[in-house]
């Protein structure tokens, strides 16, 4: 596609957050996770590289029906280096752990992306168990310093220039079954590290209850420090406390009007597997917890710098847009049985309750006014979730509509600030996999990207109406059939936003699209058919090369000679 780009770029955008980097040093870009880059994107001409990091991508897709369900780390760009994931060691339907996770650091010369080194890790996956999906491996950096997951719960402090180890970080010296849970986050004003991580029950990791889970800190000087979930959320249920669980009885649900479903222990809050913590501007940590046998007791977490609790609030009982509302009329093909409450969840007769479940990504996003934004999980509306809001006190504010499996980017412009998600409306079951697909008029099938302002208020969307399945032949060219006529899906778990607006997505169709602030594509490209692929995110760099990644390949796109990355800042590192 033509670029419909201006030739200099946009001026008077306000950039209100001077916490923002130009170099994308981890998960969301910065602290705050708001995906923004302080740079314009290059034109989507060309593909300028492609590295391939996971070379079992074949055996993980057959294994899940030829879908990928892999998380992957985003690339870490500072300058004209790129710390970049990799996978080696072997393959096992049945483990991860015959696996090895590293990181390898890239550099561009004369164009091309250039191995300086790599460094492997004793990190491994959380048990598999009944996960759906392999939890991702995640580093950050921090000026000359990497750090690496390691194994029962540690860290690898790795030097950026050499790739040599430089301390092994042991919280959990005298443990066993300890694991880093998700993304490492580095809080730029203190160098402070901070991670989530989780003990397992050795014998049965997901149907007894954990040992302990922690919010854990590396300070600058390398100290580190830890705070139990328990004392960080005290107002959740006791473990053995019981919950209410869901009904199984004959459909449609709830079964009668006042039903109650059985009670079962909640077990103890633990990290969401996957989830990286949120710094806010004052150094608050932001993180979500679930109940270890029962997600739809979790809870959004503020932790102040020093580890002490500073508020935690419930994600139960926020939402009120289950029977009769997301989901069809009561009594009618899709929805609850005659006579139920209007709003309640049809699985627990319960006002809906956003969940943290570990086949996610979502990450909270800390917002301009310092709101955080989290994508839970609900079932009763599609599958499709919901992305709710807190103040920066812990009270509820909003939610909207979907939510899985998506850390939003924030886009600030002209003294106010608009949300970027996906919004897949899928085509399954209302709320369970045996109820009719039928929807509401308002609510048709279909794959967007959506923005909204501060207040959850729609201000565009884009809808994926691609047809053509594509790929390219022995010569090169790109050959396409249409077979897809509802679209293809947003697989983009991370979308990036550029100082213009220009908004930065993958989708299942192999294209990466660039959508402007009219909810128009003005430009795209294709890379490779990804049906059933991987959620990944999308990074941009300090020269505006946008960063995609697509079944356990790395794509860089940019303009064909494309402006290169000033020399003197390059010769820093």
């Amino acid at each position: 596609m033509k670029s419909l780009f201006p030739a200099v770029f946009i001026l008077g955008i306000s950039i209100t957050s001077p916490a923002l980097p130009a170099d994308w040093l981890q998960w969301g870009g910065n602290a705050g996770h708001t995906g923004q880059a302080t740079v314009a994107g290059q034109p989507l001409t060309a593909q300028l590289a492609d590295v391939a990091y996971d070379p079992f991508v074949g055996l993980e897709t057959n294994d899940a029906n030829g879908d990928l369900r892999v998380h992957y780390q985003t690339p870490l760009i500072d300058g004209n280096d790129v710390f970049l994931e990799f996978k080696t060691g072997s393959y096992s339907s049945n483990s991860w752990n015959t696996q090895t996770w590293g990181v390898r650091k890239l550099s561009w010369v004369d164009g091309r992306l250039v191995t300086r080194w790599e460094r492997t890790s004793d990190w491994k996956p959380e048990p598999r168990g009944s996960l759906g999906f392999e939890p991702v491996f995640h580093a950050a950096l921090r000026g000359d310093a990497l750090f690496l997951p390691a194994a029962n719960g540690g860290v690898l402090q790795v030097d950026r220039v050499t790739g040599a180890v430089v301390t092994p970080i042991a919280p959990f010296r005298d443990a066993s079954n300890v694991y880093v849970a998700g993304p490492l986050v580095v809080d730029p004003s203190s160098g402070n590290v901070y991670y989530d991580a989780i003990q397992f029950n050795a014998a049965d990791p997901y149907v007894r209850d954990v040992i302990d889970s922690w919010l854990v800190r590396i300070s600058a000087s390398g100290q580190t420090s830890k705070a139990s979930f328990r004392t960080l959320v005290p107002d959740a249920p006791e473990a053995s406390s019981l919950c209410l669980t869901t009904f199984s009885d004959e459909l449609p649900w709830p079964p009668s009007r006042d039903a109650v479903p059985p009670s079962a222990p909640c077990g103890s809050q633990r990290a969401g597997i996957n989830v990286a913590p949120a710094i806010g501007a004052d150094g608050t940590v932001y993180t979500v917890t679930r109940a270890h046998l029962n997600s739809r007791y979790s809870y959004l977490v503020a932790v102040n710098p020093d580890l002490t609790p500073k508020w935690s609030t419930s994600m139960r009982d926020r939402l009120k847009d289950g029977c009769n509302v997301l989901l069809p009329p009561n009594g009618s093909p899709g929805g609850c049985r005659e006579g139920t409450t209007t709003g309640v969840d049809p699985a627990d007769n319960s006002l809906g309750a956003g969940r943290v479940i570990d086949e996610s990504s979502s990450c909270p996003v800390v917002a301009p006014d310092g709101s955080i934004l989290y994508g839970a999980f609900t079932s009763y509306n599609y599958q499709q979730g919901h992305l709710m809001q807190f103040s920066a006190a812990g009270e509820f504010m909003h939610a909207y509509r979907f939510g899985w499996d998506i850390t939003p980017a924030i886009y600030e412009h002209e003294g106010t600030w608009s949300i970027i998600t996906k919004e897949n409306r899928y085509p399954v079951g209302s709320y369970c996999s045996n109820c009719s697909a039928a929807r509401n008029a308002d609510d048709p099938f279909g794959y967007f990207i959506t923005q909204l302002d501060p207040q959850f208020n729609l201000q565009w969307q884009f809808k994926n109406s691609n047809t053509l399945s594509c790929r390219h032949d022995n010569l090169g060219k790109v050959v396409c059939q249409s077979d897809h006529p509802g679209g293809f899906e947003w697989c983009v778990n991370g979308p990036a936003v550029d100082v213009r607006g220009v908004v930065y997505a993958n989708s299942e169709d192999g294209n990466v699209y660039a959508i402007s602030q009219e909810g128009v594509v003005v430009e795209s490209l294709f890379l490779q058919l990804a049906l059933g692929a991987a959620y990944t995110p999308v990074a941009i760099g300090p020269d505006g090369k946008v960063y995609t990644q697509n079944a356990g390949h790395l794509f860089v796109v940019g303009a064909a000679g494309g402006p290169a990355m000033d020399r003197r800042r390059a010769a820093r590192h």
